[in-house]
């Protein structure tokens, strides 16, 4: 198995740290050529116009490809807002990958940042979440399956082989978010 990290801004070397304790082979993915080979991606957080704009349309016409071919994707905070198919008060943008629509920054700004314990269905019911200006989503098509929320609001949710987080699993010890992930991956694998 081989996942790539989308490595245009974020978390990478966390992402990276977190596939090597599983032994998983990861790879930093930098160019559109990078992304052959791999059997699923990792998008992580960072300022999501940015990384849009750092990977130009090719790279986002080649991750929209990913999606469509059902590639196993993972987006956490600007990640989720990248495969998300809508963005409050944003025009495009987007790769689509999964029906749902996200308020940027909605935990509030920096300062406001902060960490806690979800409950995440298929992986635990105290799992470490950190919360960076974090997305919510605000809106789930049919076919999306909310994982966790805090309160009444959904924080990660799933779709098929996509998979997003507002939270940052990578900037803990615990590996059950990244662990869940591979799991899609090897089902996408048997699948192929």
């Amino acid at each position: 198995m081989r996942i790539g990290v989308l490595g245009l801004q974020g978390a990478v070397r966390e992402h990276l740290r977190s596939l090597a304790r599983l032994e998983i082979d990861a790879r930093t993915v930098k160019h559109v050529e990078d992304l052959r080979g791999l059997d699923g991606l990792i998008l992580p957080g960072g300022e999501s116009t940015a990384i849009a704009r750092i990977g130009g349309l090719q790279f986002l016409e080649a991750l929209r490809a990913m999606a469509r071919d059902g590639a196993p994707l993972f987006g956490t905070c600007a990640g989720m807002i990248l495969l998300a198919t809508a963005v409050e008060g944003q025009e495009g943008g987007t790769i689509g990958a999964i029906d749902i629509t996200v308020a940027r920054n909605a935990s509030g700004r920096q300062v406001q940042s902060y960490e806690t314990r979800l409950s995440i269905e298929g992986i635990g019911d105290d799992v470490p979440a950190v919360f960076i200006r974090a997305p919510y989503v605000t809106r789930m098509g049919p076919h999306v399956t909310p994982l966790a929320k805090i309160d009444d609001t959904v924080v990660m949710a799933r779709e098929g082989n996509v998979l997003v987080s507002s939270f940052h699993p990578e900037l803990t010890d615990d590996l059950r978010v990244h662990r869940y992930f591979a799991g899609l991956v090897e089902k996408g694998m048997k699948e192929d």
